[in-house]
């Protein structure tokens, strides 16, 4: 039914065009393993090849297991997702909106109003000593803490002052590690263990993902994993290549980013989530708790629609749901095509793109062209009519301060400077756009949707953070 080989030698070839160290791919059906295969090597002296059974870290695919958690508590009547952050932490508030107006839905779908914020980057530098980068440094240098526990990123959110509110609770979505920092101890309360426990008892044993572990330091990642393990690569700041195994420790950020597994295990849990909560002929989870996760509350569009951990999206009348994943010598990506469809993609090297070899699995099963493009802003050829209006300089804070720098010229063409990378904005529709490379017209760096409030902009979400309007 599928050409398996013509896809082994697609991702063969777009494997060694990126020149990545290793990559693990996995697609699961109903009728069990499609394909599954590992390219290139764990380590620099390429001594230990890769397989779908090699450890890796998958850093924010982690979130949707976090949320999976809440949905089984929630139908299990220990907590809702209507309750506000306030129950679970009493200290927690954000400048300007009523404490009691924030739930653990705003959390979990990102709309708290909580703006890209350092408290990430400043766990990172400040707990992951042995790491020296010119950009750690500069963290190390201006953290107020340690930023160890819950209760320093609470304190920053109530009380820095350093950060301007993106709206009201449900007005904006803007992407936040923050808010699944405290939904990993909102588990912790409402389950009565520590969300490591809980996964492992209620989610991991009873699939079988004997080789998946959530922990902060890649200590238990490192035992499971009896040496099929891979290393971390990552360029330093001279844009050399090099490798370590010093995982990214960042405590408060437990079920934001701290799960390692392998591409065989994470199909099985997306494969899971894909038949409501079975898997093998097994019901796992309740699929009520699917249901609250990725269900009917959630619109189907060809946008992606953040859900609870997982953008949900249609391709070609099917649902997908899907997330990535990034860290330290960590680029992943996993997703689910309902009706018994999971793939995932993992991949040892940091600040990297595995959307195409994902998208080849997708459309494998779609039976689309392997190359087929699953981006959704689409460039309609026409110019925006309110240049002038999006013109200026955006900010986010989430580590050292980044700038997105829009200008026009004469003409009313867009640009922007992006990460200090020069970029021209494509017009797509509505207030969206497709921003690419000035050299590579068909590479898309990112999507923008400026957010424009009496007639200009105050926020561009740059794919899914909102970078804030400077005042001129």
């Amino acid at each position: 039914m599928y050409d398996t080989k013509k896809f082994d030698d697609y991702l063969k070839k777009l494997f060694e065009e990126k020149e990545y160290p290793s990559l693990a791919i996995c697609i699961r059906g109903p009728e069990g393993i499609i394909f599954e295969k590992g390219y290139g090597y764990c380590d620099m002296e390429k001594s230990r090849p890769a397989n779908v059974n090699t450890i890796y870290g998958i850093a924010s695919m982690s979130k949707s297991m976090t949320t999976l958690a809440c949905a089984i508590l929630e139908t299990e009547g220990k907590l809702s997702f209507s309750d506000p952050v306030i129950k679970y932490f009493p200290q927690f508030s954000i400048p300007g909106t009523p404490k009691e107006s924030v739930t653990l839905r705003h959390l979990a779908m990102h709309t708290a109003g909580i703006p890209p914020i350092p408290p990430l980057e400043w766990s990172i530098a400040m707990n992951t000593s042995e790491r020296s980068t010119e950009t750690s440094r500069k963290l190390r240098e201006s953290a107020p803490n340690k930023m160890s526990t819950i209760e320093d990123i609470i304190d920053y959110i109530a009380n820095s002052g350093a950060y301007e509110p993106l709206g009201a609770p449900g007005e904006c979505m803007s992407y936040s590690n923050d808010a699944y920092a405290m939904l990993s101890y909102v588990v912790d309360q409402a389950a009565g263990m520590p969300l490591e426990e809980f996964l492992k008892e209620r989610i991991f044993k009873p699939l079988g993902m004997t080789r998946s572990v959530l922990d902060l330091d890649g200590k238990e990642a490192i035992a499971l994993a009896n040496g099929n393990i891979a290393d971390l690569f990552d360029l330093d700041d001279n844009e050399n290549l090099y490798t370590d195994q010093i995982w990214s420790i960042l405590p408060p950020y437990r079920g934001c980013a701290c799960v390692k597994s392998t591409a065989i295990d994470i199909t099985k849990y997306y494969q899971m989530l894909s038949q409501n909560g079975k898997f093998e002929g097994k019901q796992i989870i309740d699929s009520k708790a699917v249901e609250i996760l990725i269900g009917r509350e959630f619109p189907e569009t060809r946008y992606p629609f953040y859900c609870f951990g997982l953008n949900k999206r249609l391709k070609n009348g099917k649902v997908i749901c899907e997330h990535s994943g990034g860290l330290h010598g960590v680029s992943t990506y996993g997703g689910l095509i309902m009706g018994g469809y999971s793939m995932t993609a993992l991949c040892n090297q940091g600040d990297v793109t595995t959307e195409p070899f994902i998208w080849a699995c997708y459309n494998l099963i779609l039976g689309l062209p392997l190359d087929a493009s699953h981006a959704f802003a689409i460039p309609s050829g026409k110019k925006f009519s309110m240049p002038k209006a999006v013109v200026g300089t955006y900010i986010s804070r989430e580590a050292v301060p980044s700038y997105c720098i829009v200008t026009t010229d004469e003409d009313g063409n867009l640009f922007a400077n992006y990460y200090d990378e020069n970029l021209v904005l494509y017009y797509c529709e509505e207030t969206l756009f497709s921003a690419r490379t000035v050299d590579d017209p068909d590479v898309q760096r990112t999507t923008m949707r400026f957010l424009i409030r009496n007639g200009k902009a105050w926020g561009v979400r740059c794919y899914t953070r909102v970078f804030q309007k400077i005042n001129e």
